[in-house]
């Protein structure tokens, strides 16, 4: 291991051993459910211990270190010393690996070091294209979703931190600027639906390196235009509903723009996460009426906790809707383990469980997404409305098709030319 490596790993490990030792109420082995709920009330954030206790269970496995890839850590060594905050809170002299792999939890700028690393984490660096995903909801007291969304691609294509796929570290497109592409398309409406007309819905999402420039999203209804929906100002794309719980900036744990976002540190804890799930396909988790996922592998983590606060006004004024994050970041492999979301108001609105897994491919028999050292897959993202009980589970892969690869990591499957509007139809230009 080189010498930047061993020095983040002594420092994680010294942290480690300030952290508070609550982990002693679960062990490897125990079963958590609404009975014994209590046990776990310190150890997950208050939404996903609300999960627990209406019904999803857990089983507690011994933890395992997550590795990174290879050359991912030699991009962090080569790298990261250049690496600097901007006035704006923006990133400069980036080009790939960890930006800040040397963190003080003093430094009052630590929160928004730790966003950077969540950006530019190793799970992937170059591209990615989860295929054949669902997004299928739940109603209190439902027994089967009311709503099952096929989507067909979850894709990304990152500009700068490139690591494995030429070119490397970055692929510079002229001078626009863009740091990553993302589409979530297409995502298959049922014409039976009485509130939807049009046959598949589409987002393209652009980002900018600079903190001057706002997103773009362009969004397609499918070839019969609008359809029965209505989008209404950009602020609604900030955490409001598109289908069923489900907002753009709760992908992943969060994709806002780091530089419309304030950022406060609220500390580090061991915490129980889903990081080498058992089961790929996930599985609705029939204790709760398919509510969440279960039962289902999880351990003990160190994780950071970062508040995120919304910036300004929406391009009409309005606020958007979700306004506050508490945003549980692994530290060791700088993914986001759960998050608890609050309304206008400052309540307790929505909570995100993240389930993933940690392979060197998806199943024993796959052929395409094979590869060399382990990745991390998510298996599903649950979004439940904790004040109306309404749950939506975003599963990546659909576990109702038959098993095949579906998750492509660092494999040069999608081309910035690949996540571009013209793919798609009659798109609306949204900026925010």
């Amino acid at each position: 291991m080189n010498r930047a490596l061993r020095i983040t790993s002594a420092i994680i490990l010294l942290l480690a051993n300030l952290v508070p030792a609550v982990g002693a109420q679960v062990k490897p082995g125990d079963v958590i459910t609404p009975k014994n709920a209590a046990r776990v009330a310190e150890l997950l954030s208050p939404g996903n211990y609300a999960l627990v206790r209406q019904g999803m269970r857990m089983n507690i496995v011994q933890s395992e270190d997550y590795y990174w890839p290879p050359p991912y850590q030699v991009a962090t060594e080569k790298y990261s010393p250049q690496v600097r905050l901007g006035k704006h809170g923006n990133l400069k002299n980036y080009l790939a690996g960890l930006p800040f792999p040397l963190l003080d939890t003093n430094d009052p700028n630590v929160a928004r070091k730790i966003m950077w690393n969540f950006q530019f984490g190793p799970t992937y660096t170059d591209d990615l294209d989860a295929q054949d995903d669902s997004i299928v909801s739940i109603a209190p007291g439902g027994k089967e979703p009311f709503e099952d969304f096929p989507v067909g691609h979850l894709a990304v294509y990152r500009n700068v931190g490139r690591t494995e796929v030429a070119p490397t570290p970055t692929d510079y497109d002229g001078d626009t600027g863009i740091m990553e592409r993302m589409a979530l398309a297409p995502i298959v409406t049922p014409i039976a639906d009485p509130f939807w007309d049009a046959p598949s819905t589409s987002f393209v999402w652009y980002r900018y390196s600079s903190p001057k420039r706002s997103d773009l999203i362009w969004s397609s209804m499918g070839p019969g235009g609008w359809g029965g929906s209505y989008m209404g100002s950009p602020m609604y794309l900030m955490g409001n509903s598109f289908f069923g719980n489900l907002d753009l900036q709760s992908l992943f744990g969060f994709t806002g723009k780091l530089t419309d976002w304030d950022f406060k540190f609220l500390g580090v804890r061991q915490m129980l996460a889903c990081v080498h799930a058992k089961n790929l396909p996930a599985k609705a988790c029939k204790a709760d009426g398919g509510r969440t996922i279960c039962p289902e592998n999880w351990e003990l983590r160190r994780v950071y906790i970062v508040e995120a606060d919304a910036r300004g006004q929406g391009f009409l004024g309005d606020r958007p809707a979700i306004t506050k994050r508490i945003l549980y970041i692994d530290s060791e492999g700088w993914f986001i383990t759960a998050s608890d979301l609050f309304d206008r108001g400052g309540k307790l609105w929505k909570t995100i469980a993240i389930f993933n897994t940690v392979r060197d491919r998806e199943y024993p028999d796959s052929k395409a997404a094979v590869y060399t050292f382990y990745r991390l897959f998510q298996t599903a993202l649950v979004d439940e409305d904790l004040q109306s009980g309404y749950s939506t589970i975003f599963y990546t892969p659909d576990p109702e098709q038959p098993p095949h690869d579906t998750w492509f990591i660092n494999q040069g499957v999608i081309s910035q030319r690949w996540i571009i509007p013209q793919r798609f139809t009659d798109f609306r230009q949204y900026f925010y």
